[in-house]
């Protein structure tokens, strides 16, 4: 279950900024290991091994053996790291010490797997996640690194709850009132457009057609009015008087 991986730390005499700066200018991570009802420990960091530890997944639930120190070692969390707001390199790093037989509380990260044969996905599902991550109350020898969620058999509505992810035998959910939803397969969010019907689109052109004239003649060009009736035959003279 629980992945343990050791960190070579060295000791930090001061507290403070000055003093986490002038650590960060010899090359180190400063860091504070707390907890465990035990006065803090400042410790500092080979950046190389931090970065390469905050670049895997599911460093939030992986257990640590931090060493150099005094000669002994000591079982901790990362509970939180401070970022460069430009290079995003890590500033400092907080550990959370690990008493023998303490119930800790943590966050596990979920790992989908079988999107590429879900049904509902196939058929242009959209697959909505709810919670990336699953707080839960663990003994740190029994914390997995992530909970699986298998997709592979999800229609469109269909939907994962803590019940269905692997791994969570033994552990107790922060969320105890409800079997929460992880994730989801929505609709497909767009749908096609139905196409125009023929008969409308050729009704207005039919009635842009110019009339025909009657059988036997042409009609007027269209826009001019009808000829004028005929003129009166050429005027006979008048009768001659009696």
């Amino acid at each position: 279950m629980a992945n343990t991986v050791t960190i070579e730390a060295a000791a930090r005499e001061r507290a403070g900024k000055g003093a986490a700066r002038a650590t960060r200018g010899q090359g180190r991570v400063p860091a504070v290991i707390y907890g465990a009802k035990q006065a803090p420990t400042l410790i500092s960091l080979e950046p190389k091994v931090l970065t390469r530890e905050l670049s895997r997944a599911g460093w939030q639930s992986r257990l640590y053996e931090i060493t150099g120190i005094d000669g002994a070692s000591t079982r901790a969390l990362i509970r939180d790291v401070q970022y460069h707001p430009v290079s995003d390199k890590p500033l400092h790093v907080d550990f959370q010490r690990l008493a023998p037989g303490q119930e800790i509380r943590v966050s596990v990260p979920v790992h989908f797997e079988g999107e590429g044969i879900s049904p509902g996905l196939k058929r242009g599902g959209v697959l909505n996640v709810v919670r990336h991550t699953v707080e839960v109350f663990a003994d740190p020898d029994r914390l997995p690194e992530r909970f699986e969620a298998d997709l592979s058999q999800l229609d469109i509505n269909d939907n994962i709850r803590w019940h269905d992810l692997k791994g969570i035998e033994g552990l107790r959910p922060a969320i105890l009132d409800r079997d929460f939803v992880i994730a989801t397969v929505a609709p497909p969010t767009k749908m096609a457009e139905p196409a125009a019907e023929p008969a409308a689109a050729a009704a207005p052109a039919a009635a842009a057609a110019p009339a025909k004239g009657g059988a036997g003649g042409k009609g007027a060009p269209a826009g001019k009015p009808a000829a004028a009736a005929a003129k009166p035959a050429a005027s006979a003279k008048p009768a001659a008087r009696k």
